[in-house]
């Protein structure tokens, strides 16, 4: 049972499918993509383990490749430079509905159960299997329950009470398409300024300009919250925090309100202790959501789906589930703070399907 249904969820499932074990996927919104976002760069590491599972396709159909980072100021003054990494594909810059539609499109087509409106509210195991209970009044049986339940899992707090929960980052996330605005962005580049006042932007090839950018909040409001006031009014207040910001400030000025992304906080998820218990295990942002600013936070919860699949094709899940944490833990723990997008220890990181896993030895 995959609890989620989400890009990690999705990702998991077909994972698992490949490696011949049924999962089924129990979503808890009454819709696919429900609160989707705005846009999202997807780093070449996450396209890469796509590829693992024949899912690269689906996905790059819906991508603009961006190969090339300009480090920026906000006078618009190049900084650096970092070109695509030799050997493994370019950053994918598209929506969040755009990534977890065609994933979602994926699972249909391989007959992959997907249920909605399936929101969990308990689990109870026993000695052969896990059953969740749902708050329609329903419940589910499986050998194997994945939390893949985001950033605010309820499965994180079944595994471990005291589990931490998602920290503010202190600014709320908006995103846009600026009309003929090509001037301002090189094409096939990601532009990124730093700071308190941090934008990403890149061109389209229709001359129009796609953007990224964050609004200080004293306090995170979530999608819902946001979406209570007009998005002509976040433009507004936008505009006043990129007033002095070349070329953030002809960008926002160019957009138009309908078509405004209003994203919500911007959070990131301390390390969990616990990523399993018993039969069930914790999943992308439900056991590791990094910083917005790493760009890795997609990527890094699909490499997870990959693994934890290869793990469970290979092992019990009483000794898939240690070495399922003792491969990723490591790893998202590193990049989960990174300052620099183009990191090559982290866009080059590649998943071999193919090789065995082996239980990890335990000490003590």
């Amino acid at each position: 049972m995959v609890i989620g249904g989400g890009v990690a969820g999705t990702v998991a499932a077909l994972a698992l499918t490949r490696a011949g074990i049924r999962a089924h996927i129990y979503e808890a919104h009454p819709a696919v993509a429900h609160g989707a976002g705005g846009y999202l760069s997807l780093a070449p590491n996450g396209f890469d383990a796509l590829k693992a599972i024949g899912a690269d396709e689906v996905v790059g159909a819906w991508g603009l490749p961006v190969p090339t980072t300009i480090m920026v100021d906000g006078a618009g003054t190049m900084l650096s430079t970092v070109a695509g990494v030799d050997g493994v594909p370019p950053t994918l810059v598209l929506t969040r509905a755009q990534l977890l539609g065609s994933l979602v499109e994926h699972v249909m087509s391989r007959g992959i159960p997907y249920s909605l409106g399936k929101r969990l509210i308990g689990v109870t195991e026993t000695e052969s299997g896990v059953v969740a209970h749902f708050a329609d009044g329903t419940v589910a049986h499986g050998d194997v329950l994945i939390g893949a339940d985001g950033i605010r899992s309820t499965v994180r707090t079944v595994i471990d009470a005291a589990a931490p929960g998602p920290v503010y980052a202190g600014a709320l996330g908006f995103a846009g398409i600026a009309a003929n605005s090509g001037a301002h962005a090189e094409p096939g580049a990601m532009h990124v300024t730093r700071g308190s006042v941090a934008l990403g932007y890149w061109g389209f090839p229709d001359g129009c300009v796609g953007w990224l950018a964050t609004l200080p909040s004293p306090s995170p409001m979530s999608a819902e919250e946001v979406a209570e006031t007009s998005p002509a009014r976040w433009l507004s207040r936008l505009r006043a925090h990129y007033a002095d910001h070349c070329p953030g400030a002809d960008l926002i000025a160019r957009t138009d309100p309908a078509g405004l992304m209003m994203v919500g906080a911007l959070e990131r998820l301390p390390a969990v202790p616990r990523w399993y218990r018993g039969r069930m295990v914790l999943l992308g942002d439900a056991a590791h959501a990094p910083s917005p600013d790493s760009g890795q936070g997609a990527a890094l919860a699909i490499e997870s789906a990959v693994e934890l699949a290869r793990c469970l094709r290979d092992l019990p899940p009483a000794a898939a589930f240690p070495a399922y944490e003792a491969c990723r833990r490591e790893r998202v723990e590193s990049v989960a703070d990174l300052v620099d997008v183009t990191d090559r220890a982290a866009v080059g990181h590649h998943i071999d399907w193919e090789a065995p896993v082996a239980a990890v030895q335990r000490t003590g």
